[in-house]
């Protein structure tokens, strides 16, 4: 990759490189057209491949279901139980994949005329996945047949305790598993380290992705055996709502099939047809269709702190309910709990970085606190990584000395695999996860000891992910051609998330105009090019940086690159394009 502007060292340290070739929007002939096809090849497609990523559909993405171990298993037995008329209860996990997972689940038997039940643990009594004891308590209310949703790849006691009281539990899951699999009827994982290479090139499906492909598994077997001959067959295109909500929030990588979800996802959900997704956008205050960011950072924080901080089956709840005034309570309700949730953090995190500023030369930022609220320590471990570059545990202790920890990882460091390593030997009560996230069991007086070990396994990784590292660029622009129309013409290569990223472009060279500090120590700055032309700019969370800094206190007339993510300002009568700052670098 070719150096920009030949900047080798910006205030935050980095070269900045072209993600793919020499990109510059200056150019006369260059074109819309060409800036989707430029940002599709910077993102690995190959060329003669562009038509079908510019417009992601489920059917240009979409693999044969049976091409997963254990899902025609699965499926055969679920076809089953809706012929039968069974008693089925969807157990899944506290957050948004899980909720998504279920209800999709939920929503697909209730249209093939079967009613299923719904567990879904409490994070603080139960924990994560599923327990022996609360599966024979559902076994025992009459539910024979139990599929976890989220969860189970790991669970190898509670599974087998299931299976002794006579259960049949079906796992479908997208967490790393271990060589040996728990005794399920059927555990179906783009993970397992079993399959084929066609399904293991699926495994960044988050759960409620390889559920969607359950149920188009269980509809093919139904129609197959004449079910629908006098019924009508469920449109699943309807639930690539559900499916969006939940790729994105559980921040799975949006790249091949994701995409499409997400792309064809957003568009049901615009409709509004799920009532409890349309009560949901309008707790979150959203006056437009939702875009890809909105479900990252208003509709999924909303349905995760309903396990965070409130009753865990109040996402499943609402995305399940036909009912319009039930559906406008839950979003409602979980509105309010994002707002404690929010308070929550705020504390932890302070604390956290208070440790944190004690903490050096570790290769994973690993922190424990006796107290803290282990249902914000997922958020708190995304905000450190965010800080310091490194992959990221938060650990939260409770009175008996057992801590939850949640952590978040950077590219190049697999933290599944080796928290699963370290639950193996011996480190961890419980463990698990996938590369980029993953959540432990621990005692406290084994967490100095899990630091050690993490720092000795994956140093090399991180040194070396590190060292890789540099400011991708896709755009060179003038302050002038930073305008609504460019930001649209790039959504045209979206949408995008975690895996396909979205553009980041250089706009230049500015001088401050205007800057202060909003909010508790967010930058914003009125930046003017040469050619006349101002816009915004904001750097979030960089007040005490040297990057907010230099926007503050920079010499008056100095001439700077901004490097970041152009935003489109509508809140106003007339929508202004903006910058969000990542970086900055001196023009002269």
């Amino acid at each position: 990759m070719s150096s920009v502007l030949n900047i080798t060292h910006s205030i935050t340290g980095q070269s900045w490189k072209w993600r793919s070739g020499d990109v510059d929007a200056r150019d006369p002939g260059f074109q819309p057209d060409d800036l989707v096809t430029q940002l599709l090849l910077a993102r690995g497609v190959p060329r003669d491949d562009i038509e079908r990523h510019r417009n992601p559909t489920i059917r240009g993405f979409m693999p044969d279901p049976s091409i997963f171990r254990d899902m025609d298993c699965a499926a055969e037995r679920l076809a089953d139980a809706v012929e039968a008329r069974e008693a089925v209860t969807i157990y899944g996990d506290y957050d948004v994949d899980g909720a998504t997972s279920a209800a999709l689940l939920i929503r697909l038997l209730r249209d093939l005329g079967l009613d299923a039940g719904h567990y879904i643990p409490d994070r603080l009594m139960e924990g994560y996945g599923p327990s022996g004891e609360a599966l024979v308590r559902i076994g025992d209310s009459g539910s024979r047949l139990i599929v976890t949703v989220d969860c189970g790849a790991m669970a190898f006691d509670a599974l087998a305790q299931a299976k002794a009281a006579g259960l049949e539990v079906i796992v479908v899951d997208h967490h790393k598993c271990a060589a040996d699999l728990p005794s399920a009827f059927a555990l179906v994982n783009p993970n397992r380290l079993d399959e084929n290479d066609e399904a293991a090139s699926h495994g960044h499906l988050a759960a409620v992705g390889v559920a969607f492909l359950l149920a188009a598994a269980i509809v093919r077997i139904l129609r197959g055996r004449g079910y629908f001959v006098n019924r009508a067959e469920p449109r699943l295109m309807e639930l690539l709502d559900i499916v969006a909500l939940g790729t994105v929030a559980d921040v799975a990588q949006l790249r091949g099939l994701n995409r499409a979800f997400v792309a064809q996802g957003l568009k049901v959900m615009a409709g509004r047809r799920n009532i409890g997704l349309a009560a949901l956008i309008e707790a979150s205050r959203l006056n437009r269709a939702p875009v890809c960011s909105d479900l990252g950072f208003a509709l999924g924080p909303r349905i995760n702190a309903g396990g965070r901080v409130g009753k865990s089956d109040l996402g499943v709840r609402l995305l399940t309910t036909e009912d319009r005034e039930e559906a406008r309570a839950i979003a409602a309700e979980l509105d309010r709990l994002n707002e404690e949730r929010r308070s929550i953090e705020a504390h932890v995190q302070e604390e956290a970085e208070a440790m944190l500023a004690g903490q050096h030369n570790r290769s994973v930022a690993l922190l424990a606190g006796q107290g803290w609220h282990p249902g914000v320590i997922g958020i708190v471990a995304g905000r450190i990584k965010e800080k310091t570059g490194k992959p990221s545990i938060i650990i939260a202790i409770d009175a008996d000395g057992v801590g939850k920890g949640s952590g978040r990882s950077i590219a190049g460091v697999d933290l599944g695999a080796a928290i699963i390593s370290a639950r193996e030997a011996g480190l961890l009560v419980a463990g698990g996860g996938h590369s980029m996230a993953a959540g432990l069991t621990i005692s406290a007086n084994k967490v100095d000891a899990l630091a050690d070990w993490l720092d000795e396994r994956l140093a090399a990784d991180v040194t070396r992910a590190s060292a890789n590292s540099a400011m991708l660029i896709d755009a060179l622009l003038t302050p002038r051609g930073l305008n609504p129309a460019f930001i649209e013409a790039m959504e045209g290569a979206g949408p995008y998330g975690m895996g396909w990223p979205g553009p980041r472009i250089v706009a230049g060279p500015v001088r401050v105009i205007k800057c202060d500090i909003v909010g508790k120590d967010h930058v914003r700055a009125i930046v003017a090019g040469d050619d006349g032309a101002s816009f915004k700019a904001m750097a979030f969370r960089q007040g005490e940086t040297a990057l907010g800094q230099m926007l503050l206190h920079g010499e008056r007339g100095q001439k700077y690159w901004l490097a970041g993510r152009a935003k489109v300002d509508d809140w106003g009568p007339t929508p202004k394009a903006e910058l969000h700052i990542d970086d900055i670098a001196f023009a002269d």
